[in-house]
């Protein structure tokens, strides 16, 4: 078996197994664990406890999870169209819960709905409305690794060669099906020898950037160094860093942005520093009815991921209350852009976003 991370697909769909295929991300770096998913609760699971996780990849899951489903049910209800869509309807709902700040989720199982129903009124068969949901499931992977690619020219554009580039969380391969969002850049650079020195933030509680970005970016040989979350604003003022480049999983109206928690201290030591934070952002992530991220909900984990998740005994004095919001809201105002695959917006977001969601 490959050691190379990158030699494997994120999400994928096995056509004659009738199931989904991941990389358990819970169990990087130390083993790389590939799991089939067959069941609405294998599948709710595998989003929720991060067995697979990143936005984009997220909404490529649940597009090939109710697709997997839907050919289930077809077994189930024998062609009956309203009892198949009554339960492909619970489905897609229950998909959904499982992790409610990140937009793409809905908006991947918004468009299998719509595939379906649509194919539906045009009195497609059972047969061809399967085919249709496969189809739409695999364009959905499909432009995604396009997406990243063209976040990555963009991004791409606002750095030169051997620049210092700090990132948080992973926004990288694992979270999407190729390249990566805010990794994007980097890989397209590592490809064309410009030499980027990369500082991973650990990215504490769950350390997708230990475990996951350093991961990853040292395995496509990427000058990459990981660092405390604490440590950014050293680096920064040491002039290390000359550009701050994050994920996101929802963008608001105004350009507020929900990402990993620890996000916002980041760019506000970058803003101290006069160091340009973007954030890379398929137009997918971008919610126009959501006005500001006050109105985002911020999913709450449970206590223990602090508490005990990566010890061998808790580290902490038991009964001890723990607050663990899974994303903070950055403020549109330490924004320097936001990268798109159909351009790069700044301010004023309320305008520039809205022109680019217009092209996709």
């Amino acid at each position: 078996m490959s050691k190379n991370i990158l030699d494997y697909e994120t999400v994928d769909l096995d056509e004659q197994d009738n199931s989904v295929v991941i990389i358990d991300q819970t169990k990087l770096p130390g083993r790389i664990e590939i799991v089939r998913l067959y069941t609405a609760q294998e599948i709710w699971d595998a989003i929720y406890l991060l067995k697979v996780r990143g936005a984009p990849a997220i909404g490529v899951a649940a597009a090939f999870g109710i697709y997997v489903l839907a050919r289930q049910m077809e077994e189930e209800t024998e062609g009956d169209y309203d009892a198949f869509y009554e339960r492909f309807a619970q489905q897609k709902d229950y998909l959904n819960s499982a992790r409610p700040t990140a937009v793409n989720l809905s908006w991947a199982l918004n468009r299998m709905d719509r595939v379906c129903q649509k194919a539906h009124e045009e009195e497609k068969s059972m047969e061809q409305i399967l085919e249709l949901l496969e189809k739409e499931a695999k364009r959905i992977k499909e432009e995604d690794i396009q997406v990243c690619q063209s976040i990555g020219e963009y991004g791409l554009s606002l750095v030169k060669p051997g620049d210092g580039i700090l990132t948080h969380c992973n926004a990288g391969q694992l979270a999407t099906c190729k390249y990566g969002t805010a990794t994007a850049p980097i890989y397209l650079g590592q490809e064309r020898g410009y030499g980027f020195r990369v500082f991973a933030d650990e990215t504490r509680p769950l350390l997708q950037g230990a475990r996951l970005t350093a991961f990853e970016l040292h395995s496509a040989g990427v000058d990459v160094t990981l660092i405390c979350d604490n440590m950014s604003a050293m680096v920064m003022k040491k002039g290390w860093v000359n550009a701050v480049f994050v994920g996101c999983d929802r963008v608001a109206a105004n350009g507020d942005v929900a990402n990993k928690i620890g996000t916002s201290v980041v760019a506000a030591v970058a803003k101290r520093y006069g160091v340009p934070f973007y954030v890379c952002a398929p137009t997918s992530t971008i919610d126009l009815a959501t006005p500001t991220g006050e109105e985002i909900c911020i999913e709450e984990r449970p206590p223990e991921e602090v508490t005990e998740m990566w010890y061998r005994e808790p580290m902490a004095p038991e009964g001890v209350k723990v607050f663990n919001p899974a994303f903070d809201v950055t403020d549109h105002e330490l924004i320097t852009a936001i990268v798109t695959e159909h351009g790069i917006a700044r301010a004023p977001f309320t305008e520039s976003l809205k022109k680019l969601l217009a092209l996709s």
